[in-house]
């Protein structure tokens, strides 16, 4: 026989759950606060600020903001403009909306979102004399 009093055995046995129930919920605590630096870190850096260029995607959703706004182009073409934009290239999309109405809208994708001349300013958006060209014979 144990020359142990019953009623230490079951104090000292709470204390052990207490000091477990208090080890589990430090240790949840801090999964919690790691888990919510970690969500931070990752809407912050790397792709989600990021500024690219993908000439399909961008249209796509040019269309579909322009769509959004009741506009509904004939037509839009979209080519590279040679210019960038925070080192993405600069994407220059043609929007007919009835000749002789075509308007420029240039654009890059900023964290997989469309973002244009429109939106922010400094996107270079002037004329780029790209595409087709008339041939021009002169005689004399």
């Amino acid at each position: 026989m144990s020359s142990r009093d019953p009623a230490q055995a079951v104090a000292s046995g709470k204390a052990r759950e207490r000091r477990g129930r208090r080890l589990l919920l430090t240790g949840f605590a801090l999964a919690v606060a790691l888990g919510a630096a970690a969500a931070v870190i990752l809407s912050n850096s790397g792709s989600a600020g990021a500024v690219t260029s993908n000439e399909p995607e961008i249209k796509r959703q040019l269309v579909e903001r322009l769509h959004q706004h009741a506009l509904y182009p004939h037509w839009v073409a979209c080519v590279p403009n040679g210019r960038s934009f925070e080192g993405a290239a600069v994407i220059r999309c043609n929007v007919n909306y009835g000749d002789p109405h075509v308007e420029a809208i240039c654009g890059v994708l900023r964290g997989g979102e469309l973002l244009t001349d429109h939106d922010e300013a400094a996107i270079p958006c002037g004329p780029d004399r790209r595409g087709w060209h008339p041939l021009i014979h002169t005689y004399g």
